[in-house]
């Protein structure tokens, strides 16, 4: 079979697995329910929550901006701006987003020079990167506000300062090991290679900002329907995507709802969850959608004008 039509098959899977998990999504609820849920929110907290949404996703693509320095290449930031918010805004949505992101990065980074093992190494990069947000951020919200981390998690609010500093201990190992060591780290039957300081430095920073980004969008969201501080909405939000991460729990499935349903009760959780899902998740979509396929039909055209130019 032809690359070009594989390569059309699968943008068309794509927007039918992308379309198929919407409406998976948005099958359990009437248009009613889903029209109230966005008016329910007034319009300052919307554009809030839509503003705090760009910001995480211009965090992602510092992600791999410093992702495709690690493996020693040179891109432009657009090129490797559109890459990223392709990828994640599809990710995002159809899930196991090292697979389908990873597929969809692979189809511009090959391009541009990128070998599949450069791919490989840029997408656990960025996974090491949302780990080191996760729990500097985590961090941050167990040792400013103990008090509320202590009744997010159920531990006492001695046990969420040890927690703060064990997390803290853990981002700043990483950094101070990426200072010190020189060459790869050997973990197990696995072989890392460390990045230099400023790039291990950045990733904390970065991941911490998207993470931030992500906790004020959901905030925001939250204030609409309920009372809630922003340390109590991180708080709440990290501890559900640190718990998914530890038991394993596929795609993270009820991190969302668990954390809003914890902040505003059983009651409010659809209205906040369907606003929230709705900005950060299918709002992008189209948008990545629209840049696969132009980027397709680019890459498409170009390999036509080649190959007409060897002929002659």
């Amino acid at each position: 079979m032809p690359k070009r039509i594989i390569v059309r098959l699968f943008i068309f899977a794509a927007i039918g697995v992308a379309a198929w998990l919407i409406y998976g999504t948005l099958s359990h609820y009437t248009f009613d329910e889903i029209a109230r849920s966005i008016m329910q929110i007034p319009v300052g907290h919307l554009l809030a929550g839509i503003g705090f949404v760009f910001l995480s996703y211009f965090c992602l693509t510092l992600f791999d901006t410093l992702a495709v320095r690690y493996v020693g290449h040179k891109l432009a930031y657009p090129q490797v701006a559109i890459a990223s918010f392709t990828s994640l805004s599809i990710g995002h949505n159809i899930g196991v987003a090292a697979l389908s992101s990873g597929a969809i990065r692979y189809r511009f980074y090959s391009r541009w020079g990128l070998s599949v093992e450069d791919v490989a190494k840029v997408i656990l990069f960025c996974g090491v990167t949302v780990g080191l947000g996760l729990v500097t951020l985590a961090a941050l919200c167990f040792l400013i506000r103990p008090e509320s981390a202590a009744r997010v998690i159920g531990f006492s609010e001695t046990a969420a300062i040890f927690l703060g500093g064990a997390c803290l201990a853990a981002s700043a190992g990483y950094v101070i090991l990426a200072g010190l060591l020189r060459g790869s780290l050997r973990v197990f039957r696995w072989t890392f290679e460390m990045p230099s300081l400023p790039i291990a430095a950045g990733q904390v920073i970065v991941g911490t900002a998207n993470f931030l980004c992500v906790s004020a969008c959901l905030h925001q969201l939250v204030l609409a329907l309920g009372s809630s501080g922003f340390f109590e909405t991180a708080t709440a939000y990290v501890s559900a995507n640190l718990t998914a991460i530890v038991t394993h729990i596929p795609g993270g499935i009820g991190v969302l709802e668990a954390t809003i349903a914890f902040l505003l009760g059983r009651s409010a959780t659809i209205g906040a969850l369907i606003a929230f899902r709705t900005i950060y998740f299918f709002l992008p979509l189209p948008l990545g959608l629209v840049s696969l396929s132009i980027a397709e039909f680019l890459r498409t055209d170009a390999a036509k004008s080649l190959a007409s130019r060897a002929k002659t």
